[in-house]
């Protein structure tokens, strides 16, 4: 599928000029950053690899953007300032773990009997694969493809359900269901 940046401008510059208003409150330097933004996905477009990690591509670069505008003007916040919106910032994250941990629940109830087991008992129990290779009397190579498979289609799940954006950490800092009507997330 080729991907067309006025397709991308449609579906992203609203969300988008919204992130960056986030972090930039000077109306002219948001609208700059995110004119940035938009060249470098145009310009780095032909370098993506999978179309259906679009949205965590666009937002790496809106992050890396914004971290360049503020190294380029030498700008800092007061330390005040700072440490309320990383107060703010780390609950919101930590809401939206909540609310996708949620969503997973669901979605682990609706896996094949054998992934959710394996699923269950390995990141819950917290048994090793090699254990649970040994309590479903299963080699150690069918645990770990089980838990694997599980993972994948949990994961397939999710990423039909909602657009989801991660920290380096792997933490959710943002997500927005796909459709209105995602049966996993209520």
């Amino acid at each position: 599928m080729a991907i067309c940046t006025n397709r991308i401008w449609e579906d992203f510059s609203t969300p988008l000029k919204n992130y960056i208003k986030k972090r930039i409150p000077n109306e002219l330097d948001s609208d700059d950053v995110l004119q940035e933004v938009f060249i470098r996905i145009h310009n780095n477009i032909g370098s993506l690899m999978d179309d259906n990690k679009i949205h965590a591509w666009i937002y790496r670069i809106t992050r890396n953007t914004i971290a360049d505008y503020y190294r380029k003007h030498d700008k800092v916040f007061p330390s005040a300032e700072l440490s309320e919106e990383l107060t703010d910032e780390f609950e919101e994250d930590q809401s939206f773990n909540g609310e996708i941990s949620a969503c997973l629940r669901t979605m682990i109830d609706q896996l094949p009997e054998k992934y959710k087991q394996a699923i269950i008992i390995t990141e819950f129990q917290n048994v090793t694969q090699k254990e649970l290779s040994q309590k479903m009397g299963i080699s150690l190579s069918g645990a770990k493809s089980r838990v694997q498979r599980a993972k994948e289609k949990l994961k397939e799940m999710l990423l039909d359900c909602c657009y989801l954006e991660l920290d380096r950490r792997g933490n959710v800092i943002d997500y927005k269901h796909k459709s209105e009507d995602c049966k996993y997330c209520q």
